[in-house]
């Protein structure tokens, strides 16, 4: 049996007793991180993979409470790879969490929230299939380090091809490295990383994710992008997962850190995490119709609107970091504003150019960062688009465009009337609180998951960074 052939638990057991000596089980908690046991691969080892593997859930952020925390994982057996970064042969897997008195899905598992919103789409009549491409960008830098501690803090990251650092290695005055913002499709020998990148694709395509292509991207620092092929919700959100995983794996092979936060570097283009995405009615695509704006058709405009209408709080769950909101700024391709355009790399959901045929239209949306949970943020996308299928929402009625030029260059009273992207963390999350009733239909955000969410993330992100004092505050006022 190959591994792509495994369907079953039964399958899985089987490939797992003839080649391998463990089975590691990955899980991502509510907030987007990876968690992960392993299992030997015996008979012990295989009874616990037939009965589920206990964990801690109060030990698992955004989980359950002391009181409540036994759960269990249960393999996912289409999702299985053999895993590149173990010594001895081992089979990863990613798991659903249940419960262990029912055995029933955990509520606030997200790739359970994720299923929820693909099994909405399914009944929802208009459409009942999604597609999503992702764009993964990072940068790979050298070393990073940080300290914070009562008496100071900062950190220091080191580029692996900006022009400073590599000529500091060179010969006085030579150039060796990429300029500032100048780093888009470079060719070697200026693109250092092609190698270390091909081995990550090799690595993805190898676990079954599909790549459409991989560059240099803008970012003199080591910026780079891999954009995977279209795929599912679930499954795409599963690779999200995945390709992070593997990406930071082989960089760490290669004596480099991957750095997925959305501005790592003051003055460089930031890492966002584009979201292509259309539906799907009995297999054919329905966002097209020649004659309409960008040739959408009426499905696709009003799922935009829908989007867009929603954007402010989607923003909590697509750029959940205080971070993220130190990209979203004037000067770069990242958007501002809540509008839609046909090409325009500055609108938050851009029709790209390229892709306008029955089989291909489809939309981009450009605010969200790889700091999201991908299953929180696609699901909540899908559900806000099809809000706008439900309640025909008009991006163009509701001030959402199009606006095809640079929308900095509108006068100021007309600028004024397009809706911003929220200013910070906080202000998205306020967002959320005032506008998440479309989460809840059909049942796929439970609204407890909601309120953990705003919850943690105001105490461990939003206070936690507001209650310390900031280096450059010490350039800012030490003298006054």
């Amino acid at each position: 049996m190959a591994i792509a052939e495994i369907r079953t638990l039964d399958d899985l057991i089987g490939f797992l007793m003839a080649d391998f000596r463990s089975c590691d089980l990955k899980y991502c908690d509510l907030i987007g991180r990876w968690h992960h046991v392993t299992v030997p691969v015996s008979d012990r080892g295989m009874e616990l993979l037939r009965s589920g593997i206990g964990f801690d859930g109060s030990s698992v952020p955004g989980f359950t409470r002391l009181a409540r925390g036994d759960m269990l994982l249960q393999p996912d057996p289409s999702t299985a790879f053999i895993d590149p970064f173990f010594e001895e042969p081992t089979l990863s897997v990613i798991c659903d969490c249940v419960l262990c008195d029912t055995r029933e899905p955990f509520e606030r598992d997200p790739r359970h929230i994720a299923r929820k919103a693909e099994k909405y789409l399914a009944g929802f009549g208009v459409a009942d299939e999604s597609s999503w491409l992702p764009e993964l960008e990072f940068n790979l830098v050298s070393a990073v380090s940080f300290y914070d501690e009562c008496f100071g803090s900062g950190y220091t990251m080191r580029a692996m091809e900006s022009r400073s650092v590599l000529s500091s290695l060179g010969e006085e005055g030579v150039d060796l490295g990429i300029g500032p913002k100048d780093g888009y499709h470079v060719a070697p020998p200026l693109d250092q990383l092609l190698d270390v990148r091909m081995r990550m694709v090799r690595a993805m395509e190898d676990a079954g994710i599909g790549v459409k292509y991989h560059h240099h991207e803008v970012g003199a620092d080591g910026q780079v992008e891999i954009e995977c092929l279209h795929d599912g919700l679930q499954r795409t959100a599963d690779n999200i997962s995945l390709g992070k995983y593997l990406i930071r794996n082989i960089a760490r092979e290669a004596g480099a850190v991957a750095v997925f936060l959305p501005k790592p570097f003051f003055g460089e283009a930031g890492n966002g995490m584009h979201f292509h995405q259309f539906l799907k009615k009995d297999g054919k695509a329905i966002f097209y119709k020649e004659g309409n704006y960008a040739n959408l058709s009426d499905e696709a405009l009003y799922y935009i609107g829908g989007i867009l209408r929603h954007g402010r709080s989607l923003l909590a769950f697509a750029n959940p970091s205080t971070n993220s909101y130190r990209r979203l700024v004037p000067g770069y391709e990242a958007p501002t504003n809540l509008f839609f355009s046909s090409g325009n790399r500055s609108a938050a959901i851009r029709i790209p150019l390229y892709a306008d045929t029955p089989e291909t239209k489809c939309i981009e949306f450009r605010p969200g960062d790889a700091t999201a949970n991908p299953y929180l943020a696609m699901a909540a996308m899908l559900m806000a688009g099809l809000d706008g299928i439900k309640n025909k929402i008009d991006p163009s009625k509701e001030g959402f465009g199009p606006f095809d030029t640079d929308v900095t260059e509108m006068p100021a009273e007309e600028l004024a009337k397009i809706t911003p992207v929220p200013k910070d963390l906080e202000e998205a999350l306020q967002a959320l609180k005032d506008d998440h009733s479309y989460l809840l239909s059909g049942g796929v955000f439970p609204s407890d998951a909601i309120d953990v969410w705003v919850d943690y993330k105001l105490e461990n992100d939003v206070k936690a960074i507001g209650r310390r004092t900031h280096p450059y505050e010490i350039a800012l006022y030490l003298d006054l």
